[in-house]
Formats: structure tokens, C-alpha cells, sequence
């Protein structure tokens, strides 16, 4: 690479950046594979194996599976967005990433996270109607509608995010080349760029309490309601069936956005005193985490996914 010398420490912008992975852990990190390794496999296995269920079981084309499928098709693509890169640093050390591959992959991994954040959203509210408004639910609640849903939540996460890349852009220099991160997060970019970097620390936390303030606020309105209307059914039984219909989504909530608001609180609050190997790992789980686990919870949880899933690996074995 040629890098043009602007002063003593400052460099016109690098063709490329280089990723180390999680800082203090040096070869350590290697071992870190054995975990976040599986961890993506499960993601790319349970996810894909969601998405080819509901795709050939046409019983499965109703909202809520729908849904499922927008949850995992978005599940897939954050995870692919970090492990493969995330995988080969921790694996071979310090490689490094063209300049607009890591605006690229910044772009993705913010807006899949609030793609991710609003489809789960969507699941609250579709879980909403189905308690509180059974008997409308199929007028309410149509395939169209999710598509129509699902689309706006896309247009809503490219929109919103792409001003990220956009800011950095802007940017003609860099005081270095090295990122102290496993992936090109905004924030790891941001602090080696030259300049005033205030819009881009602004609008980072401006979109980060917006979009999670806006979701869970949603989220907790939607379960307030279904609470409300689980309280005025008649017999025990009756509310314990109208409560497990939501068990899964509450359980895929929690793996979601409970990492990701410690990950948060820890690097907007705890930075004097929680080490940065600590955040960065925790930042790194909490992208590979509800991938891996949302498959898990939803498979195990839900009939008809389950015995659909049970009837074509039966299929398939009694073929040998």
C-alpha cells in the first residue's frame, strides 16, 4: 500500500485497515474459535434449516411463520456479516480489510442489527393481535401485510444507517491504520480518523437510543396489552396457553437485546472500568449470540416448526 504522509502522525486515508481482533489476548484469542466457531455454524445450520422448512411446507405460510422466516433470513446475514472475518483474525492473527469492504461491512452489521431489532417488533405486535384479537387476527394480520412490513423495516434500516459509512467517508485522513477491533464497528473507525468527529458521535448515539428506545418501547407496549388481555381470560388454562404462545418470542427478545444492552452500557459508561478486551468480546457475542440461539428457541418451541422439522429428517432417514 502507499500511504501519503500528511504530518508526523496522520496519513491520508489507508487503502486498508488492519483488524486485530480482541487486544491483550495475543495468540489466546485463537482458542476463542472453539466457541464462536459453533456458534456461527449453529447460526448458519438452525437459521438455514428455518428458512428451508418454511419455504417447502406450504401450512407454514401464515404471518407468524412469515415472520419467523424475515427473523432468520435476517439472523443469517449479521452473522455472515462478521464470523467469517471475525473468525480468520482470531484464527491468523492481525489480517488486514480493504478500506470500502469495511465501510461495507459497518453498513451491513448496523443496519442488519436494526433490521433485527424492528422484525422483532413485528413479532410482538403480530403476537398482540393473536391474543388480544383472536377472532380478527386473519383480518388484521395478512401475508401482504408482513411482506408490506417487512419491507418498510428493510427501507427503515438502510435509511437510517447508511449515513454511517457516509460520515466516514468524509474523512481524508487518519492518525492510523490499525483498527483494535475483530470487525469494522463505527465507533473502532471513528476514533482514528482526523477531525471533528462530533456529528458522527452524535448521530451513533442519537440512533442507537432512537431505533432500541423506539422497539422496546413498542415491544413493552405490545406485551403490556397481551398481559392485559391473558389477565381477563377465564379459567388458568385458558391464560397459560396465551401466555406460551409468546414464551418464544419473550425467550428470543431477552437473548437479543439483553447482550446488546450490557454490550452498550459498558462502552458508553464503563469504559474506565471495563477492560476493552471485555467489550469487544462482549460486542462480538452479542452479534453471534441470537443468531445461534433464535433457531434453538424456536425449534424447540414451536410445534409446528418442530414436528415439521421431525418429519423430514424421518423422511430422509427412512430414504437410507
Amino acid at each position: 500500500m502507499v500511504e501519503t504522509l500528511h504530518s508526523n502522525s496522520t496519513f491520508l486515508r489507508p487503502a486498508f485497515f488492519i483488524l486485530t481482533g480482541i487486544p491483550g489476548l495475543g495468540g489466546a484469542q485463537a482458542w476463542l474459535t472453539l466457541v464462536l466457531g459453533p456458534m456461527y455454524l449453529l447460526a448458519l445450520l438452525g437459521n438455514g434449516a428455518l428458512l428451508t422448512v418454511t419455504w417447502i411446507d406450504s401450512t407454514l405460510h401464515q404471518p407468524m411463520f412469515l415472520l419467523l422466516a424475515t427473523l432468520a433470513a435476517t439472523d443469517l446475514g449479521l452473522a455472515t456479516s462478521v464470523a467469517p472475518g471475525l473468525l480468520a483474525v482470531l484464527w491468523l492473527g492481525p489480517l488486514p480489510m480493504p478500506y470500502a469492504a469495511c465501510l461495507i461491512q459497518m453498513f451491513f452489521v448496523h443496519a442488519l442489527t436494526a433490521m433485527e431489532s424492528g422484525v422483532l417488533l413485528a413479532m410482538a405486535c403480530d403476537r398482540a393481535v393473536a391474543v388480544g384479537r383472536p377472532l380478527h387476527y386473519s383480518i388484521l394480520i395478512t401475508k401482504a401485510r408482513v411482506g408490506y412490513a417487512a419491507s418498510a423495516l428493510a427501507l427503515k434500516a438502510v435509511a437510517i444507517v447508511i449515513p454511517f459509512p457516509l460520515l466516514v467517508a468524509r474523512f481524508e485522513y487518519f492518525h492510523a491504520k490499525i483498527i483494535h477491533h475483530a470487525y469494522c464497528a463505527h465507533m473502532a473507525v471513528v476514533e482514528l480518523v482526523v477531525g471533528n468527529t462530533r456529528a458522527n458521535n452524535l448521530y451513533g448515539l442519537a440512533l442507537s437510543l432512537a431505533v432500541s428506545g423506539v422497539d422496546i418501547l413498542g415491544i413493552a407496549g405490545s406485551y403490556g396489552l397481551i398481559a392485559h388481555a391473558v389477565l381477563q381470560l377465564p379459567t388458568r388454562e385458558a391464560r397459560a396457553k396465551a401466555f406460551g404462545t409468546c414464551s418464544s418470542h419473550i425467550c428470543v427478545i431477552l437473548a437479543f437485546y439483553v447482550p446488546g444492552l450490557f454490550s452498550y452500557l459498558t462502552h458508553r459508561f464503563g469504559r474506565h472500568t471495563v477492560p476493552k478486551p471485555v467489550h469487544i468480546l462482549l460486542s462480538n457475542i452479542y452479534l453471534l449470540l441470537p443468531p445461534a440461539l433464535n433457531p434453538l428457541i424456536y425449534g424447540a418451541r414451536t410445534k409446528q416448526i418442530r414436528d415439521r422439522l421431525l418429519a423430514t429428517l424421518t423422511f430422509r432417514k427412512g430414504q437410507f
